[in-house]
């Protein structure tokens, strides 16, 4: 049996957030400005008034698809990914719309990423426990920017290692470390040598 490794995409593989936000403000003259707080309460106009959390969402229907290709790679994202690769089955699982999923593989394509894509609507603890039974991992390592994913694995997927990973600067020192992760850590280089880690003791989260 192989490990797994389940990792999110934006702002764990690709910045997402200072691309969403200069779009905002070049396309919609909305400043946008997220310090741990929700999306919504992020975005203002200028006269000072925040979106509601409706025109939130319509505001990321507008980025994805249609701006995708404004992304950028996270450094050190790619190789760390092709070294783990040697050793596990790797399955990039995004909270995008369905309709997305063939903008995402190609997108991650274009960096030089060329792994399964899987989309999901709300909580990644069902959907996790999904890919762990059908792959019957020897370990398996989950990596996600967002605290209430990993609740969501700890609920229902609790033998599954947790990785806190916010990519972007500006953002994590805004961002609490998850209560439910195992650990938190920013960067792809010391992250890879925690996941391989994982992987060489071969057993799950919770033995």
């Amino acid at each position: 049996m192989k490990p797994l490794l389940i990792t999110d995409c934006d702002e764990v593989l690709l910045h997402m957030v200072r691309h969403f936000g200069t779009w905002l403000k070049d396309a919609h003259a909305i400043d946008f400005r997220l310090h741990g707080g929700g999306f919504a309460e992020s975005m203002t106009r200028a006269d000072g008034t925040t979106l509601e959390p409706l025109e939130m969402w319509g505001m990321l229907d507008g980025f994805f698809p249609g701006e995708m290709a404004r992304q950028t790679l996270v450094p050190h994202a790619r190789e760390a990914l092709a070294v783990l690769a040697e050793q596990a089955d790797i399955v990039v699982l995004t909270n995008l719309q369905d309709h997305c999923r063939t903008h995402r593989i190609d997108q991650l394509a274009t960096h030089g990423i060329v792994h399964r894509v899987e989309c999901n609507q709300g909580g990644k603890g069902p959907p996790v426990a999904r890919l762990v039974a059908e792959y019957d991992p020897s370990v398996t390592v989950f990596v996600d920017d967002l605290a209430v994913h990993h609740q969501s694995v700890a609920d229902t997927a609790p033998d599954v290692f947790r990785l806190h990973m916010v990519s972007e600067p500006d953002l994590a020192v805004h961002v609490p470390p998850a209560p439910a992760a195992h650990a938190r850590i920013d960067d792809w280089v010391e992250s890879r040598g925690w996941i391989e880690a994982r992987f060489a003791e071969g057993r799950p989260a919770q033995a």
